[in-house]
């Protein structure tokens, strides 16, 4: 077939006749096509662009987008902004926080949804319990996102024992998903921060980067070191001789 853009006497009869367009008409075409397809192509290259910017970066050059590209970029800012709000209220804790009995329901029940509550029950004068608030000041600056509270265990359970202290309960939504009661589960004043932070992370509250439980460490360690310290056989039957 015949290519009606190319420039033959055929065409040209055609052109006079009005069946094809005339030339000038083809390059007013043509340069619309490339005009559209410029436009198409910065288009997208903005795109690309204002995804990689920062809610500062787009205003400091939200006058060099046009109308079009305006109502994409409000778009993309008002999504990063809710974005941004919804880091900051997830990570508005970052302190161990003291409450009483009657704060309970508020702090803990009704904490909000997908917020995990580490909740710790001490009495002064012990000195396990004060560890462990060491340990959970530090952890709460480190997960800010997750709500580290403690509590003096008679103000939120009358009578709770102080044999099942320190105690540590793990809330989400107001249920308990875990909860470590009496000295014996926490392994006495050698507990280290890594090792709490293993045995919360278990449960899920927080995603903790240690590899392997701490204290599995150093029982290995412990077991190494009783190891080469036990004499071999030839050894001993040497020292009898």
């Amino acid at each position: 077939m015949q290519d009606p853009n190319a420039d033959t006497e055929w065409n040209d009869i055609l052109r006079k006749k009005g069946i094809l367009p005339s030339k000038e008409k083809l390059k007013e075409q043509e340069q619309a096509e490339e005009e559209r397809e410029q436009h198409i192509l910065q288009q997208q290259s903005v795109v690309k662009t204002y995804e990689d910017m920062t809610l500062e970066e787009l205003e400091e050059n939200e006058d060099e987008f046009n109308e079009e590209d305006e109502q994409a970029i409000e778009l993309y800012r008002q999504q990063r902004l809710a974005e941004w709000k919804a880091t900051q209220i997830k990570n508005k804790f970052g302190e161990l926080l003291e409450i009483s009995g009657q704060d309970y329901v508020q702090e803990i029940t009704k904490a909000g949804k997908d917020i995990w509550i580490v909740l710790h029950l001490y009495k002064q004068g012990i000195p396990l319990c004060a560890l462990i608030n060491q340990h959970l000041n530090g952890l709460a600056k480190k997960f800010p996102d997750v709500k580290f509270v403690k509590a003096i265990s008679t103000t939120c359970i009358p009578n709770y024992p102080d044999r099942n202290l320190p105690t540590i309960f793990i809330y989400l939504e107001g249920d308990i998903k875990a909860q470590f009661i009496g000295p014996l589960v926490f392994g006495g004043m050698n507990l280290t921060r890594d090792e709490l932070e293993w045995k919360i992370s278990e449960s899920g509250a927080i995603k903790t980067e240690l590899e392997e439980n701490p204290r599995k460490q150093i029982q290995d360690q412990l077991m190494t070191s009783i190891q080469c310290s036990i004499p071999t056989r030839k050894n001993s039957d040497s020292d009898d001789d």
